[in-house]
């Protein structure tokens, strides 16, 4: 590991500036980071100005809802009636590159509008990889919604994750986006985003960039709090994280050891003491984006398992957040077989909440109002 990238590994002010580039500031020398420690933020709560609202409220059509032949859904749909899960394969030109994303969506909804979730991969896995991950495909089936998978770029795959200058990555969303709106029957109020790791980084980015257009998002072990944020308006978040992440550590830092690929003897985890619940890391981070929310300082904690904690905070109505804290959990999407598949590397996985099924039941009760 190159010497510059030690340095910054040892020093708590490089931890938050690699935390906030994402993991590829660990695997190469073009993240700039400051030396100096930043002004205290000044977080200024948005808008509440989402309200939940029950799956039967009345959806915002897209252009392409006109004229849409019934028992198709437009692009990526599957067979009327069919229970196969075809993920189709699809490319986006953004400044001149050929970007991929796979999206499912049911065949045989006719001109019913449907919701979009977008699920965002972690370093280094690619879409094919995370759609086997969180199955959000067959839910997608069985739910009747539209499910997205985009792919990073670069070497290794990844998203870009910073709030300033400009970002292709960001372009690739609202032209995916865009597209469907089009091309299929899409309920534009009901636009979401969840993903894991540097997925639920750049999950973290749209909620700030994009609020306009997200209803809710689901980050998965590791929500970040951008700076500058520019959110119009409040959205709702569920995130989880496991308190043994032993890449993303829980009170704050990343473990570079812990990534496939680089020497372990390079590296020195940057947390060892006893983890704080109350701590900092991404304790902190979900404090700030309740402050963001407007929410009340002091949640409340309740004991859902042996395992698992829900800290849900005093919010606005429409601006919920909660935090789910897998006591012992690792750097894996709870419920997933395939995380406990490689659980060599990203540690133990819960089956005492599943981020797919309740992130999504969490996430369509929420729908942008309209005017």
């Amino acid at each position: 590991m190159p010497a510059p990238i030690r340095e910054l590994l040892r020093s708590p002010t490089g931890m938050r500036c690699l935390l906030g580039v994402g993991l590829l500031g660990i695997l190469g020398t073009g993240a700039a980071c400051s030396d100096t420690d930043p002004e205290p933020p000044t977080t200024e709560p948005v808008p509440a100005t989402t309200e939940a609202v029950s799956a039967a409220a009345d959806p915002v059509p897209s252009t392409g809802c006109e004229g849409l032949a019934s028992g198709s859904n437009g692009p990526g749909s599957n067979g009327p009636g069919s229970t196969e899960i075809v993920e189709q394969e699809r490319f986006v030109e953004i400044d001149g590159d050929s970007r991929r994303y796979l999206v499912t969506a049911p065949g045989d909804t006719g001109d019913e509008p449907l919701p979009v979730v977008f699920d965002f991969h972690g370093l280094m896995e690619g879409a094919d990889i995370h759609s086997r991950m969180t199955e959000y495909s067959a839910l997608a089936l069985e739910e009747g919604f539209i499910v997205v998978f985009p792919e990073g770029s670069g070497d290794p795959l990844h998203w870009n994750v910073s709030s300033t200058g400009p970002n292709a990555d960001l372009e690739l969303f609202d032209a995916v986006l865009a597209g469907l709106e089009d091309a299929a029957c899409v309920d534009t109020a009901r636009v979401y985003a969840t993903g894991l790791s540097n997925g639920a980084m750049f999950t973290s980015l749209l909620i700030c960039e994009r609020s306009e257009v997200l209803a809710a998002a689901v980050p998965v072990a590791g929500l970040l709090d951008p700076e500058p944020c520019t959110a119009s308006r409040s959205v709702p978040v569920r995130t989880y994280h496991g308190t043994a992440d032993p890449i993303l550590l829980f009170n704050g830092g990343i473990d570079a050891g812990a990534i496939p690929g680089l020497d372990a003897d390079s590296s020195e985890p940057v947390t060892t003491t006893e983890i704080q619940l109350d701590g900092q890391g991404y304790p902190e981070a979900v404090r700030a984006v309740a402050q963001r929310n407007g929410c009340a300082p002091d949640p409340t904690d309740q004991a859902v398992t042996d395992e698992v904690i829900l800290r849900r905070y005093d919010c606005p109505d429409g601006a919920d957040v909660e935090f789910w804290i897998i006591e012992g959990g690792g750097h894996s999407w709870p419920s997933s077989e395939f995380s406990v598949a490689i659980g060599e590397v990203v540690g133990p996985t819960t089956f005492d909440v599943d981020a797919t099924r309740e992130g999504w039941e969490f996430m369509s009760g929420y729908s942008i109002p309209q005017d």
